[in-house]
């Protein structure tokens, strides 16, 4: 594809119909750990004049544990995750009666949005959300979405609102995504260091890595770092979907396609919002091992993994979770959604349509993973 220059990425930004916005919790949240209202006013008054120009908006916002430790009693964010899910549920419902009483002094409505990981990545409830999201923008309804801390554990969640902004900015099909954090940009280097420059415009993300030192997390407050941001620019640029990382005191100039923080240009055409949610939504939960045969096959890109090619299962999982598909050697092939438990696929391992038919029933007569649910890495 051809890649649209700085110009073009920013003017995508500020004619776009759909466009979605992740908020991180310094960036609404006081030195102490409570909650800015003030802060979060500013970036809802930025919201709204994008609303008023009939954009869509989705609103991707982190901050209910860094809303709830504080009227806790808490002196700041809790280690251990069932203190941090039990704040969520309480910091949740304070950050959304902020962002209701902002919204409705513009006479904007809010939906809240609380997904997880287990939620979405199969297909019925990934359908549900991208249905009630369609939905909602259809009725002039800003979401705003977080993950569900109160029940989502470490081994079952998106990590950082980072990526889950991204993913959700192909559920939704958006124009643009706009990232904001505490700094007001990409940088060569941390900001602190004397030589660090920011860079405005990147035009491929994927070669830039190699080209910057960013840290983790800056601040006590959030979860997140350069490096998820970085992560979720990935997946909107393989996505087709360009961005613009910067601080959310920029949040107004930035939407409105001002060249403030940096802005990435996409790399790919738009795929399939469900492939990619596949592809990059969950960790897979175990592996299955193929012969050269099948590797060669599922190389090609259409066709769907069935037992006879499959000569390994590693580690228990459902069906309907992910996994990876790799070759004889270790290496990951793709990954995709599993038909069967793995139980069931130890005893299929090696026979083709016919012998599963026969032994086990015309149930099992189906690939191990099909072509549709199935993304190469």
């Amino acid at each position: 594809m051809t890649t649209p220059s700085q110009a073009q990425v920013r003017s995508i930004v500020a004619q776009a119909k759909t466009i979605v916005v992740k908020v991180g919790s310094s960036s609404l949240t006081s030195s102490t750990g409570h909650l800015d209202v003030a802060r979060l006013s500013a970036l809802v008054a930025a919201l709204a004049e994008v609303r008023r120009m009939d954009a869509n908006v989705v609103l991707v916002s982190s901050g209910a544990i860094a809303a709830g430790f504080g009227p806790l009693g808490f002196d700041s964010r809790p280690i251990d995750v069932t203190t941090q899910q039990a704040t969520a549920s309480v910091g949740q419902g304070l950050l959304m009666a902020h962002y209701e009483a902002a919204f409705g002094r513009y006479g904007i409505r809010v939906g809240q949005i609380l997904i997880t990981a287990e939620d979405t990545i199969r297909s019925v409830q990934y359908r549900n959300a991208q249905r009630t999201l369609k939905r909602l923008l259809q009725l002039g309804v800003v979401p705003i979405v977080n993950e569900n801390d109160a029940l989502a554990s470490n081994e079952i969640r998106f990590g950082d609102n980072d990526r889950l902004s991204a993913l959700v900015a192909n559920l939704v099909r958006a124009d643009a995504l706009v990232l904001l954090t505490d700094v007001d940009g990409l940088y060569t280097a941390p900001p602190s260091e004397k030589d660090a420059k920011r860079l405005g415009y990147v035009p491929n993300v994927e070669k830039i890595l190699d080209k910057v030192r960013v840290s983790g997390s800056g601040s006590g407050i959030g979860t997140g770092g350069m490096v998820t941001k970085l992560e979720a620019v990935h997946v909107a640029a393989a996505s087709g979907i360009p961005s613009v990382l910067t601080c959310a005191e920029n949040a107004g100039p930035a939407l409105l396609g001002d060249p403030v923080g940096t802005a990435f240009a996409p790399i790919r055409h738009r795929g399939s919002s469900r492939r990619l949610w596949i592809g990059y939504a969950a960790a897979p939960r175990g592996e299955l091992i193929v012969d050269d045969g099948a590797a060669q096959a599922v190389r090609g890109g259409r066709a769907s993994l069935l037992a006879a090619g499959v000569v390994a299962v590693d580690r228990d999982f459902s069906a309907g979770d992910p996994v990876w598909i790799c070759d004889e050697e270790g290496n990951h092939l793709a990954k995709g959604l599993s038909s069967f438990d793995s139980e069931e696929i130890a005893q299929m391992l090696g026979k083709n349509t016919s012998e599963l038919k026969s032994e086990f029933g015309a149930e099992y007569a189906h690939p191990l993973v099909h072509r549709d649910n199935l993304v190469l890495v």
